[in-house]
């Protein structure tokens, strides 16, 4: 037997403090849904700091609004914002003397899934990423 979808959602200000009351948000709500396995809630909170991270440096929002999904096997982690800034998200390689922009590199390296929906100009855009619910080896998308 599934258990159905739950969803919760929160919004915060495009501040870089953001970042860490995500991260808080979002554990405290996976321990409401007994969510256990601690590898699956590190993950979590990297692709949403990432995701809110990029929200924050990446366009000029005036907010940021987060849901995090849960049912017995994935979670679903959605960040949307005004969609302001230039082009669409996408992973890019970097010098290894950089020290930014490998955000979407490590979302897509711990995620089973991920993507942008643009909603439209002034109507927003969101990136989201799938995870297991339980940490398990995520299958090489590359082959």
């Amino acid at each position: 037997m599934s258990v159905a979808e739950v969803c919760v959602s929160f919004a915060l200000a495009p501040q870089p403090n953001s970042v860490a009351q995500a991260r808080r948000l979002l554990r405290a709500q996976l321990g409401m849904w007994a969510v256990r396995d601690d590898d699956a809630c590190d993950a979590a909170a990297l692709v949403l700091s990432e995701l809110v991270t990029n929200a924050v440096v990446h366009t000029t929002s005036r907010w940021i609004i987060c849901e995090v999904c849960a049912d017995s096997e994935k979670l679903r982690i959605s960040v949307r914002d005004e969609g302001c800034g230039p082009g669409v998200p996408r992973p890019e390689h970097r010098g290894v003397d950089e020290e930014h922009g490998r955000g979407l590199l490590l979302v897509d390296a711990v995620s089973s899934a991920w993507g942008v929906h643009e909603a439209g100009p002034g109507i927003g855009r969101s990136v989201w990423a799938e995870l297991r619910r339980t940490a398990a080896e995520v299958s090489s998308r590359s082959e």
